[in-house]
């Protein structure tokens, strides 16, 4: 358990959670819901690469379209149980993962360089399933509305919030385990300097690629459950750029490296996205929205919006401890 955030608030937190679908029981607030939680399960993906291990990608898209494309070829192609996608994404986006990162550290690319093949990975990918024939090329995928349990779909929406919620739980559970872990030291170690992570007798190369396959298959699950929930698919849906740009704004914005950071981003885009769809009709203006909060958070909040609740709590500290003195000293 991670010792900086207490047991309750964990509880509370998920508490909350579970609530939420019956205070609000409209479709809006409801789709909302599920939308917040799939964008902080992408984002806890790239946090896990970019925020614990310093490893910063642009493309992280090519996982989340693997495991997309990986779970609904089984399906359609092979006539696989929707349900038996999750693993097989999870399988998917773990390859893609050790793909991407074994020839990028093997080359050894990192920082700037690093990020940028990751973007070509996505690209790649995108064209490749632009043209290929199983994939249903340029027209996509469409998965049959056939709205049962044993078919991973559903009438009551509230039922894909809760298995939503549900991944949204393992991801901060993998998070809090990174943060009290050994592998997570060895992360946050290159992270902070490679050189000296491999003075300190740190395999680099081969925990970079493990962090990246565990990335990749947490992202590739999440593309499992964004084909079920609005059952097609395309090259440019699975892979399109503006799922990198949310699952890496979602992590910088609420806290890159920490727990709960993109959970705390993801509210928040969610906010931005379907109040900006409300009020306007001009596609893309929730990601300009976005990116100006980001640039105004990284001015005055380098270290997200969680930085926020760790300065309310310095800040009372001081106060104890001063109060504390005050007293030693009247004594």
């Amino acid at each position: 358990m991670n010792k900086s955030i207490p047991l309750w608030v964990h509880l509370l937190l998920l508490a909350v959670a579970i609530i939420f679908p019956f205070v609000l029981p409209s479709a809006f607030w409801v789709n909302f819901g599920v939308l917040a939680l799939f964008y902080a399960f992408i984002g806890q993906s790239w946090n896990i690469a970019g925020g614990f291990a310093g490893q910063l990608s642009f493309g992280h898209v090519a996982f989340l379209g693997a495991g997309a494309y990986a779970s609904t070829i089984v399906q359609m192609r092979f006539g696989w149980n929707p349900w038996l996608g999750l693993p097989v994404a999870a399988l998917a986006g773990a390859a893609a993962g050790w793909m991407v990162a074994a020839m990028s550290f093997r080359a050894g690319l990192k920082g700037s360089y690093f990020a940028l093949i990751t973007l070509a990975f996505a690209e790649v990918f995108r064209i490749v399933a632009n043209s290929i024939e199983i994939t249903g090329g340029g027209l996509g995928m469409l998965i049959p509305m056939k709205q049962t349990a044993a078919n991973f779909q559903f009438g009551d929406r509230r039922v894909f919030y809760y298995i939503m919620l549900a991944l949204t739980v393992v991801s901060i559970a993998i998070a809090v385990w990174l943060k009290a872990s050994r592998f997570g030291a060895r992360l946050a170690a290159i992270r902070e300097n490679e050189d000296s992570a491999m003075a300190l007798g740190i395999n680099v190369y081969s925990e970079k690629v493990k962090v990246m396959m565990l990335s990749g298959a947490i992202a590739g699950v999440g593309g499992c459950f964004f084909a079920q929930y609005f059952l097609y698919i395309d090259p440019t849906i699975a892979f399109g750029t503006d799922k990198s740009v949310e699952m890496l704004l979602v992590s910088m914005i609420g806290g890159a490296g920490t727990v709960y950071g993109p959970l705390i981003g993801a509210v928040l885009l969610a906010l931005v996205s379907e109040v900006t769809r409300a009020m306007f009709t001009i596609q893309g203006l929730s990601l300009v929205i976005y990116g100006t909060l980001l640039v105004i958070i990284i001015a005055f909040l380098p270290n997200g919006l969680v930085d926020l609740f760790k300065r309310r709590e310095k800040r009372q500290l001081g106060r104890l401890s001063s109060g504390a003195s005050s007293k030693t000293g009247d004594a």
